[in-house]
């Protein structure tokens, strides 16, 4: 090898080794978020633009939230308003953010053998649902759905007995392939579901009812209970996610034409 390719690598290798490694921040997020695909859009123009490499951990809102509160992460995207008040009450979080909102939705299989799509209201779905001795996959994990499964249960005076209520304690995307495999009815977000239906063979059979609106907000760990949090670039991610670019980015992501999520500020066109 000649002296000059030599002076030329050993001035790379100066280069690489000066160049300063990228700020490290940790999102704690639910495994809707991830497994609809939202974060593959919203987290890489952000870390490019700012330097900054973020480490997603996926797991139910319940969970994120404990992860947070002991101080594991330092931002969440989750999506159960009583579990993010109380966390901000408590003291561990802070500058709670609406970033964007989708809705929940029953899904099942195409023949819709409990008649969910007659139904006149959700209280009739979920009735029916029950009458039908339907199989219901229940995700039983402490998630925002699981939360929202067990609030909506409530209005018909409870949920079906275990043997018509399957308990998995998993995320989203497995209970939506169980509820596939077993022919089965499940809650799901919108976005996970729209982002896995064409290998799922099952459809929406009920929504639009106000009370399974979706909102995913962001809230920093509070820095004066670990100091350690990377606080700044947690605010300038709920900054950049609930800004312009962010909320163009959520408006603009879209499966053969349909909307996974609504920006909590639609931008300009």
């Amino acid at each position: 090898m000649s002296p000059g390719k030599i002076l030329t690598m050993v001035a790379a290798l100066l280069l690489v080794a000066a160049a300063p490694a990228p700020r490290t921040l940790r999102l704690g997020t639910t495994t809707s978020a991830q497994s609809s695909g939202i974060l593959d859009r919203l987290l890489p123009p952000f870390e490019k633009k700012y330097g900054v490499k973020v480490q997603v951990i996926a797991e139910g809102t319940g969970k994120a939230l404990k992860t947070a509160a002991d101080g594991n992460v330092d931002l969440v995207l989750v999506h159960a308003a009583k579990l993010e008040e109380k966390f901000v009450a408590d003291g561990y979080g802070v500058n709670r953010t609406l970033i964007m909102r989708n809705d929940f939705v029953l899904v099942g299989p195409p023949s819709d053998p409990a008649g969910l799509k007659s139904a006149k209201d959700l209280e009739g779905a979920l009735r029916l649902l029950k009458d039908h001795q339907a199989l219901f996959i229940a995700r039983a994990d402490n998630s925002g759905t699981d939360e929202k499964e067990r609030e909506l249960w409530s209005l018909v005076g409870g949920p079906p007995p275990a043997g018509q209520r399957l308990e998995i304690g998993q995320g989203m995307e497995p209970a939506l392939r169980m509820a596939h495999e077993k022919r089965a009815y499940t809650l799901s977000d919108r976005g996970t579901f729209l982002a896995l239906k064409k290998s799922l063979d099952l459809v929406i059979v009920y929504a639009g009812d106000p009370r399974l609106d979706n909102p995913y907000s962001a809230i920093a760990v509070n820095p004066m209970r670990w100091p350690e949090a990377n606080y700044k670039d947690a605010m300038l991610l709920i900054g950049w996610m609930a800004g312009p670019e962010g909320q163009r980015i959520v408006a603009d992501y879209k499966i053969d034409g349909e909307a996974l999520f609504i920006p909590a500020t639609p931008p300009a066109r």
